[in-house]
Protein backbone atom coordinates (compact mmCIF):
# COMPACT_ATOMS: atom_id res chain seq x y z
CA UNK A 1 0.00 0.00 0.00
CA UNK A 2 1.52 3.36 -1.00
CA UNK A 3 1.58 6.18 1.51
CA UNK A 4 1.73 9.72 0.21
CA UNK A 5 1.19 13.29 1.23
CA UNK A 6 0.10 14.06 4.79
CA UNK A 7 -0.11 10.35 5.66
CA UNK A 8 3.60 9.99 5.04
CA UNK A 9 4.33 13.00 7.24
CA UNK A 10 2.16 11.59 9.98
CA UNK A 11 3.97 8.28 9.98
CA UNK A 12 7.34 10.04 9.97
CA UNK A 13 6.27 12.17 12.91
CA UNK A 14 4.98 9.13 14.77
CA UNK A 15 8.20 7.28 14.22
CA UNK A 16 10.17 10.27 15.39
CA UNK A 17 8.03 10.54 18.57
CA UNK A 18 8.40 6.84 19.31
CA UNK A 19 12.17 7.01 18.77
CA UNK A 20 12.54 10.02 21.07
CA UNK A 21 10.36 8.39 23.70
CA UNK A 22 12.42 5.25 23.73
CA UNK A 23 15.67 7.19 23.79
CA UNK A 24 14.54 9.35 26.71
CA UNK A 25 13.09 6.44 28.65
CA UNK A 26 15.73 3.83 28.12
CA UNK A 27 18.93 5.59 27.11
CA UNK A 28 20.70 4.31 30.18
CA UNK A 29 19.28 0.82 29.68
CA UNK A 30 20.43 0.22 26.07
CA UNK A 31 22.68 -2.81 25.81
CA UNK A 32 24.73 -4.24 23.00
CA UNK A 33 23.33 -7.61 22.09
CA UNK A 34 25.60 -10.59 21.68
CA UNK A 35 26.30 -11.81 18.17
CA UNK A 36 24.00 -14.79 18.66
CA UNK A 37 20.82 -12.69 18.33
CA UNK A 38 21.37 -9.30 16.65
CA UNK A 39 24.22 -9.13 14.15
CA UNK A 40 25.69 -6.77 11.55
CA UNK A 41 28.96 -6.36 9.61
CA UNK A 42 31.54 -3.63 9.17
CA UNK A 43 31.73 -2.29 5.63
CA UNK A 44 34.64 -0.88 3.59
CA UNK A 45 33.59 0.93 0.44
CA UNK A 46 35.39 2.98 -2.20
CA UNK A 47 34.29 6.57 -2.48
CA UNK A 48 31.51 6.93 -5.07
CA UNK A 49 30.46 3.29 -4.88
CA UNK A 50 27.62 1.59 -2.96
CA UNK A 51 27.67 0.22 0.59
CA UNK A 52 25.16 -2.30 1.94
CA UNK A 53 24.29 -2.39 5.64
CA UNK A 54 22.56 -5.41 7.17
CA UNK A 55 20.72 -5.91 10.45
CA UNK A 56 20.00 -9.59 11.21
CA UNK A 57 17.98 -11.00 14.12
CA UNK A 58 18.20 -14.65 15.04
CA UNK A 59 15.27 -14.80 17.45
CA UNK A 60 12.71 -12.03 17.07
CA UNK A 61 9.60 -11.71 19.26
CA UNK A 62 7.92 -9.29 16.84
CA UNK A 63 10.11 -6.43 18.04
CA UNK A 64 10.73 -3.56 15.61
CA UNK A 65 14.09 -3.32 13.72
CA UNK A 66 15.46 0.07 12.78
CA UNK A 67 18.71 1.44 11.34
CA UNK A 68 20.30 4.68 12.62
CA UNK A 69 23.07 6.80 11.10
CA UNK A 70 26.17 7.97 13.04
CA UNK A 71 24.14 10.97 14.28
CA UNK A 72 21.52 8.51 15.55
CA UNK A 73 18.95 9.67 13.04
CA UNK A 74 16.58 6.94 11.92
CA UNK A 75 17.32 5.83 8.36
CA UNK A 76 14.80 2.98 8.24
CA UNK A 77 12.07 2.06 10.74
CA UNK A 78 11.02 -1.40 9.61
CA UNK A 79 10.55 -0.83 5.85
CA UNK A 80 9.82 2.92 6.12
CA UNK A 81 12.51 5.54 5.48
CA UNK A 82 11.96 8.69 7.60
CA UNK A 83 15.32 10.20 6.52
CA UNK A 84 15.10 12.38 3.43
CA UNK A 85 18.20 10.98 1.69
CA UNK A 86 17.27 9.07 -1.45
CA UNK A 87 20.71 7.49 -1.59
CA UNK A 88 19.43 5.05 1.08
CA UNK A 89 17.30 2.35 -0.48
CA UNK A 90 15.62 -0.70 1.00
CA UNK A 91 17.17 -3.90 -0.32
CA UNK A 92 15.26 -6.44 1.79
CA UNK A 93 13.03 -6.47 4.87
CA UNK A 94 11.55 -9.33 6.90
CA UNK A 95 10.78 -9.80 10.58
CA UNK A 96 14.37 -10.98 11.06
CA UNK A 97 16.34 -8.91 8.52
CA UNK A 98 16.80 -5.35 7.35
CA UNK A 99 19.13 -4.68 4.40
CA UNK A 100 19.76 -1.09 3.26
CA UNK A 101 22.01 0.19 0.48
CA UNK A 102 23.79 3.55 0.41
CA UNK A 103 24.83 4.69 -3.07
CA UNK A 104 27.43 7.28 -4.12
CA UNK A 105 29.24 7.04 -0.79
CA UNK A 106 31.27 10.08 0.27
CA UNK A 107 33.69 10.76 3.12
CA UNK A 108 30.87 12.38 5.12
CA UNK A 109 29.06 9.02 5.22
CA UNK A 110 31.85 7.39 7.18
CA UNK A 111 31.10 6.43 10.76
CA UNK A 112 29.28 4.00 13.05
CA UNK A 113 25.77 2.92 12.04
CA UNK A 114 23.41 1.37 14.58
CA UNK A 115 21.13 -1.64 14.18
CA UNK A 116 18.53 -1.37 16.93
CA UNK A 117 15.95 -3.88 18.08
CA UNK A 118 13.03 -2.50 20.13
CA UNK A 119 13.07 -4.88 23.07
CA UNK A 120 13.05 -4.00 26.74
CA UNK A 121 15.74 -2.83 27.11
CA UNK A 122 16.56 -2.03 23.44
CA UNK A 123 19.37 -4.04 21.85
CA UNK A 124 22.00 -2.59 19.54
CA UNK A 125 24.71 -3.80 17.16
CA UNK A 126 27.17 -1.54 15.33
CA UNK A 127 28.38 -1.44 11.73
CA UNK A 128 31.38 0.77 10.98
CA UNK A 129 31.48 2.14 7.43
CA UNK A 130 35.01 2.95 6.24
CA UNK A 131 35.30 5.01 3.07
CA UNK A 132 38.39 4.31 0.92
CA UNK A 133 39.71 6.99 -1.41
CA UNK A 134 42.13 5.86 -4.14
CA UNK A 135 45.08 8.12 -4.92
CA UNK A 136 45.27 10.10 -8.11
CA UNK A 137 47.48 8.91 -10.95
CA UNK A 138 51.08 8.85 -9.69
CA UNK A 139 53.66 11.16 -11.23
CA UNK A 140 57.40 10.50 -11.60
CA UNK A 141 59.77 13.44 -11.53
CA UNK A 142 63.47 13.22 -12.36
CA UNK A 143 66.37 15.37 -11.24
CA UNK A 144 67.76 15.24 -14.78
CA UNK A 145 66.45 13.94 -18.10
CA UNK A 146 69.69 12.16 -19.07
CA UNK A 147 72.55 10.90 -16.93
CA UNK A 148 76.09 9.74 -17.78
CA UNK A 149 77.25 6.25 -16.88
CA UNK A 150 78.79 5.99 -13.43
CA UNK A 151 76.77 8.93 -12.10
CA UNK A 152 73.87 8.85 -9.64
CA UNK A 153 70.32 9.76 -10.55
CA UNK A 154 67.29 10.54 -8.37
CA UNK A 155 63.63 9.87 -9.14
CA UNK A 156 60.61 11.08 -7.15
CA UNK A 157 57.11 9.55 -7.24
CA UNK A 158 54.06 11.35 -5.82
CA UNK A 159 50.66 9.76 -5.04
CA UNK A 160 48.15 12.44 -4.00
CA UNK A 161 44.85 12.38 -2.09
CA UNK A 162 44.39 8.84 -0.80
CA UNK A 163 42.71 7.35 2.25
CA UNK A 164 44.34 5.52 3.86
CA UNK A 165 47.89 6.51 2.88
CA UNK A 166 49.18 4.61 -0.16
CA UNK A 167 52.42 2.65 -0.17
CA UNK A 168 54.95 2.96 -3.00
CA UNK A 169 57.32 0.36 -4.44
CA UNK A 170 60.08 0.84 -7.04
CA UNK A 171 61.21 -1.56 -9.78
CA UNK A 172 64.10 -1.06 -12.22
CA UNK A 173 63.54 -3.71 -14.83
CA UNK A 174 63.39 -6.92 -12.77
CA UNK A 175 65.29 -5.39 -9.84
CA UNK A 176 63.46 -3.97 -6.81
CA UNK A 177 64.80 -0.68 -5.46
CA UNK A 178 64.49 0.74 -1.95
CA UNK A 179 63.09 4.26 -1.70
CA UNK A 180 62.61 6.81 1.07
CA UNK A 181 58.87 7.37 1.63
CA UNK A 182 57.02 10.10 3.53
CA UNK A 183 53.26 10.54 4.05
CA UNK A 184 51.68 13.96 4.68
CA UNK A 185 48.15 14.21 6.08
CA UNK A 186 46.03 16.82 4.32
CA UNK A 187 42.34 16.94 5.40
CA UNK A 188 39.60 14.42 6.29
CA UNK A 189 42.36 11.89 6.93
CA UNK A 190 43.53 12.19 3.31
CA UNK A 191 47.23 11.68 2.57
CA UNK A 192 49.81 12.63 -0.04
CA UNK A 193 52.67 10.12 -0.25
CA UNK A 194 56.10 10.94 -1.71
CA UNK A 195 58.87 8.44 -2.38
CA UNK A 196 62.44 9.11 -3.59
CA UNK A 197 64.95 6.63 -4.93
CA UNK A 198 68.64 7.13 -5.78
CA UNK A 199 70.98 4.78 -7.67
CA UNK A 200 74.05 4.80 -9.91
CA UNK A 201 73.60 3.95 -13.58
CA UNK A 202 75.63 1.98 -16.11
CA UNK A 203 75.40 1.82 -19.88
CA UNK A 204 73.29 -1.37 -19.49
CA UNK A 205 70.60 0.79 -17.83
CA UNK A 206 69.98 2.79 -21.00
CA UNK A 207 66.35 2.29 -22.03
CA UNK A 208 65.50 0.25 -18.92
CA UNK A 209 62.03 1.10 -17.45
CA UNK A 210 61.73 2.31 -13.86
CA UNK A 211 58.26 1.73 -12.34
CA UNK A 212 56.64 3.53 -9.41
CA UNK A 213 54.00 1.03 -8.21
CA UNK A 214 51.14 2.15 -5.96
CA UNK A 215 49.65 -0.30 -3.43
CA UNK A 216 46.24 0.74 -2.05
CA UNK A 217 43.10 -1.20 -1.08
CA UNK A 218 41.00 0.99 -3.39
CA UNK A 219 43.27 0.77 -6.46
CA UNK A 220 44.77 -1.95 -8.64
CA UNK A 221 47.52 -1.85 -11.27
CA UNK A 222 48.26 1.79 -10.54
CA UNK A 223 51.78 2.80 -11.60
CA UNK A 224 53.91 5.38 -13.34
CA UNK A 225 56.86 4.51 -15.58
CA UNK A 226 59.93 6.26 -16.90
CA UNK A 227 62.65 4.90 -19.18
CA UNK A 228 66.23 5.74 -18.26
CA UNK A 229 68.37 7.59 -20.78
CA UNK A 230 72.04 6.92 -20.09
CA UNK A 231 75.03 8.42 -21.94
CA UNK A 232 78.13 6.23 -22.19
CA UNK A 233 81.55 6.38 -23.84
CA UNK A 234 82.22 4.42 -27.05
CA UNK A 235 82.87 0.69 -27.28
CA UNK A 236 85.57 0.07 -29.91
CA UNK A 237 86.49 -3.07 -31.88
CA UNK A 238 88.89 -3.52 -34.82
CA UNK A 239 87.84 -6.03 -37.50
CA UNK A 240 90.27 -7.41 -40.14
CA UNK A 241 88.48 -7.10 -43.47
CA UNK A 242 91.46 -8.43 -45.46
CA UNK A 243 93.41 -10.73 -45.57
CA UNK A 244 92.10 -13.90 -44.03
CA UNK A 245 94.78 -15.75 -42.12
CA UNK A 246 98.45 -14.71 -42.06
CA UNK A 247 99.61 -11.31 -43.27
CA UNK A 248 102.55 -11.91 -45.68
CA UNK A 249 104.92 -9.59 -47.44
CA UNK A 250 103.34 -8.14 -50.54
CA UNK A 251 99.76 -8.54 -49.21
CA UNK A 252 97.39 -5.64 -48.61
CA UNK A 253 95.87 -4.92 -45.19
CA UNK A 254 92.35 -3.58 -44.66
CA UNK A 255 91.12 -2.83 -41.12
CA UNK A 256 87.69 -1.53 -40.04
CA UNK A 257 87.05 0.22 -36.71
CA UNK A 258 83.57 -0.34 -35.23
CA UNK A 259 82.66 2.21 -32.53
CA UNK A 260 79.32 2.50 -30.73
CA UNK A 261 78.36 4.87 -27.95
CA UNK A 262 75.75 7.36 -26.74
CA UNK A 263 75.90 9.96 -28.11
CA UNK A 264 77.30 8.54 -31.33
CA UNK A 265 81.10 8.93 -31.50
CA UNK A 266 81.90 12.18 -33.26
CA UNK A 267 85.56 11.38 -33.92
CA UNK A 268 87.48 8.25 -34.97
CA UNK A 269 91.23 8.34 -35.53
CA UNK A 270 93.99 5.83 -36.34
CA UNK A 271 97.54 5.85 -35.01
CA UNK A 272 100.54 3.55 -34.68
CA UNK A 273 101.70 3.11 -31.11
CA UNK A 274 105.22 4.55 -30.52
CA UNK A 275 105.79 5.00 -34.29
CA UNK A 276 104.51 6.94 -37.25
CA UNK A 277 101.89 5.47 -39.53
CA UNK A 278 103.49 4.32 -42.86
CA UNK A 279 103.46 7.08 -45.46
CA UNK A 280 101.26 5.37 -48.01
CA UNK A 281 98.63 4.31 -45.42
CA UNK A 282 95.14 5.36 -46.49
CA UNK A 283 92.68 6.26 -43.70
CA UNK A 284 89.04 6.80 -44.67
CA UNK A 285 86.87 7.45 -41.64
CA UNK A 286 86.74 4.17 -39.73
CA UNK A 287 88.88 2.21 -42.28
CA UNK A 288 92.65 1.85 -42.52
CA UNK A 289 94.26 0.48 -45.70
CA UNK A 290 97.95 -0.41 -46.26
CA UNK A 291 99.17 -1.69 -49.65
CA UNK A 292 102.12 -4.02 -50.33
CA UNK A 293 103.06 -4.96 -46.78
CA UNK A 294 106.64 -5.50 -45.63
CA UNK A 295 108.21 -6.21 -42.27
CA UNK A 296 108.96 -2.56 -41.60
CA UNK A 297 105.22 -2.07 -41.06
CA UNK A 298 105.16 -4.36 -38.04
CA UNK A 299 103.71 -2.75 -34.92
CA UNK A 300 100.53 -1.95 -32.98
CA UNK A 301 97.81 -0.02 -34.80
CA UNK A 302 95.22 1.69 -32.61
CA UNK A 303 91.71 3.01 -33.34
CA UNK A 304 90.54 5.73 -30.93
CA UNK A 305 86.88 6.85 -30.76
CA UNK A 306 85.47 9.66 -28.61
CA UNK A 307 82.18 11.34 -27.74
CA UNK A 308 80.93 13.82 -25.13
CA UNK A 309 81.28 11.24 -22.33
CA UNK A 310 84.83 10.03 -23.03
CA UNK A 311 87.05 8.04 -25.36
CA UNK A 312 88.05 4.42 -25.84
CA UNK A 313 90.32 2.43 -28.17
CA UNK A 314 91.15 -1.01 -29.54
CA UNK A 315 94.53 -2.32 -30.78
CA UNK A 316 95.59 -4.53 -33.68
CA UNK A 317 99.09 -6.03 -33.66
CA UNK A 318 100.51 -6.39 -37.20
CA UNK A 319 103.22 -8.96 -37.90
CA UNK A 320 104.24 -9.45 -41.51
CA UNK A 321 105.40 -13.01 -42.40
CA UNK A 322 107.61 -14.24 -45.25
CA UNK A 323 105.77 -14.70 -48.56
CA UNK A 324 105.81 -18.51 -48.29
CA UNK A 325 104.98 -18.63 -44.58
CA UNK A 326 102.38 -21.25 -43.79
CA UNK A 327 102.87 -23.14 -47.13
CA UNK A 328 103.80 -26.85 -47.09
CA UNK A 329 103.06 -27.12 -43.45
CA UNK A 330 102.84 -30.80 -42.48
CA UNK A 331 99.35 -31.90 -41.67
CA UNK A 332 98.40 -31.69 -38.07
CA UNK A 333 98.69 -34.91 -36.12
CA UNK A 334 95.54 -36.10 -34.57
CA UNK A 335 96.78 -36.92 -31.09
CA UNK A 336 93.42 -38.36 -30.12
CA UNK A 337 93.66 -41.03 -32.84
CA UNK A 338 97.23 -41.91 -31.87
CA UNK A 339 96.26 -42.19 -28.24
CA UNK A 340 93.41 -44.52 -29.15
CA UNK A 341 95.68 -46.83 -31.18
CA UNK A 342 98.25 -47.00 -28.38
CA UNK A 343 95.53 -47.84 -25.89
CA UNK A 344 94.26 -50.71 -28.06
CA UNK A 345 97.78 -52.16 -28.52
CA UNK A 346 98.52 -51.98 -24.79
CA UNK A 347 95.21 -53.70 -24.04
CA UNK A 348 96.03 -56.52 -26.49
CA UNK A 349 99.49 -57.02 -24.93
CA UNK A 350 97.99 -57.13 -21.46
CA UNK A 351 95.44 -59.74 -22.51
CA UNK A 352 98.20 -61.88 -24.09
CA UNK A 353 100.28 -61.74 -20.90
CA UNK A 354 97.31 -62.81 -18.82
CA UNK A 355 96.58 -65.80 -21.12
CA UNK A 356 100.24 -66.93 -21.12
CA UNK A 357 100.46 -66.62 -17.36
CA UNK A 358 97.41 -68.79 -16.87
CA UNK A 359 98.83 -71.40 -19.32
CA UNK A 360 102.18 -71.75 -17.56
CA UNK A 361 100.47 -71.91 -14.19
CA UNK A 362 98.48 -74.98 -15.28
CA UNK A 363 101.54 -76.89 -16.68
CA UNK A 364 103.96 -76.22 -13.82
CA UNK A 365 105.81 -79.43 -12.35
CA UNK A 366 109.11 -81.18 -11.51
CA UNK A 367 110.86 -83.44 -14.06
CA UNK A 368 113.66 -85.95 -13.37
CA UNK A 369 116.00 -87.55 -15.91
CA UNK A 370 117.27 -91.07 -15.71
CA UNK A 371 120.74 -89.72 -15.23
CA UNK A 372 119.64 -88.25 -11.90
CA UNK A 373 118.51 -91.56 -10.36
CA UNK A 374 120.56 -92.47 -7.32
CA UNK A 375 122.12 -89.07 -7.07
CA UNK A 376 119.94 -87.92 -4.18
CA UNK A 377 121.87 -89.97 -1.57
CA UNK A 378 125.35 -89.04 -2.81
CA UNK A 379 127.69 -87.24 -0.43
CA UNK A 380 129.37 -85.19 -3.14
CA UNK A 381 129.21 -84.53 -6.83
CA UNK A 382 131.71 -87.27 -7.83
CA UNK A 383 129.82 -89.88 -5.92
CA UNK A 384 126.55 -88.68 -7.42
CA UNK A 385 127.96 -89.16 -10.90
CA UNK A 386 129.25 -92.59 -10.06
CA UNK A 387 125.95 -93.66 -8.47
CA UNK A 388 123.73 -92.23 -11.19
CA UNK A 389 122.04 -94.72 -13.43
CA UNK A 390 123.79 -94.83 -16.69
CA UNK A 391 127.06 -93.56 -15.10
CA UNK A 392 130.55 -95.11 -15.20
CA UNK A 393 130.29 -97.17 -11.96
CA UNK A 394 129.66 -100.31 -13.98
CA UNK A 395 133.20 -100.19 -15.27
CA UNK A 396 134.56 -101.21 -11.85
CA UNK A 397 132.37 -104.31 -11.83
CA UNK A 398 133.68 -105.72 -15.05
CA UNK A 399 135.11 -109.24 -14.62
CA UNK A 400 137.67 -111.04 -16.75
CA UNK A 401 137.47 -114.72 -17.47
CA UNK A 402 140.45 -116.79 -18.70
CA UNK A 403 140.01 -119.93 -20.67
Amino acid sequence: MAITGSGSLAISFSVFVISVAFLQKGAAEIVTVDSQNLATDNVSVIEGETATISCRVKNNDDSVIQLLNPNRQTIYFRDVRPLKDSRFQLVNFTDNELWVSLSNVSLSDEGRYVCQLYTDPPQEAYADITVLVPPGSPVIESREDVVSEGNETELTCIAMGSKPAASIRWMKGEEELTGETTAEEMYDRMFTVTSRVRFSVTKEDDGVPVDCIIDHPAAKDLLAQRHLEVLYKPEVKIVVTYPEGLTREGDNLDLTCIAEGKPRPHQIKWLRVDEDVPLHTVVTGSELYIENLNKSYNGTYRCVASNAVGEAYDDYVLYVYDPRAGEGTPPKIDHAVIGGVVAVVMFAILCALIVLGRYFARHKGTYFTHEAKGADDAADADTAIINAEGGHNNSDEKKEYYI
